[in-house]
């Protein structure tokens, strides 16, 4: 095989390409498919670096890339796969953006991988606030009604500050309770 591997530019016989539009939803009009390579490293990048204003530029971020796989990325490149303008990346370069960003190379090309990572990196950002953590911290050891009931609250505070249900994507619903002893 002569150059570097590619990787498939397919989900399966029914999926998007990976450049195609990632708001096109399945046939049946419902869940979305594959989101797009530049939306999952943009996401990637928001996770690492939260704070727009000291995340780094691209070059610097290839650099660091580069310094800690040993992986060759150029800054071009990466922004080129962040914009969009990019879209067939080589299965090397796809595992050097999985390593430095310490998830899976499937998260860039399977959607139940990509949603497990999701949510795993909007947990890690949500517990960067210490209040957050605070209110986790101390609602250990409290029984399923306390935490329903708080879970409760705290929905309905986001529903009053017109804030997204996020029940359904972190799957934060009330524990059912079995039937009464």
């Amino acid at each position: 095989m002569d150059g570097p591997a590619r990787v498939p530019q397919f989900v399966s016989s029914e999926g998007p390409m990976m450049g195609e539009d990632a708001s096109a939803t399945d046939g049946d009009g419902g869940r979305p498919l594959l989101r797009t390579l530049s939306e999952r490293l943009n996401e990637l990048i928001a996770a690492v670096y939260p704070d727009e204003r000291t995340r780094p530029g691209y070059a610097r971020l290839a650099k660091e890339i580069r310094e800690k796989t040993g992986g060759g990325i150029s800054g071009t490149y990466l922004w080129e796969l962040a914009t969009g303008r990019k879209d067939n990346v080589t299965v090397r370069q796809l595992e050097v953006l999985a390593r430095h960003f310490g998830v899976p190379p499937e998260y860039f090309f399977n959607d139940e991988v990509a949603r497990r990572v999701s949510a795993e990196l909007a947990l890690a950002s949500a517990l960067r606030d210490a209040r957050i953590r605070n209110i986790a911290l101390r609602a250990e050891g409290l029984s399923p009604n306390s935490l329903n009931a708080i879970l409760a609250m705290v929905n309905e505070a986001r529903r009053v500050q017109n804030l997204p249900d996020l029940t359904e994507r972190h799957d934060h619903r009330p524990e059912s309770e079995g039937p009464e002893d």
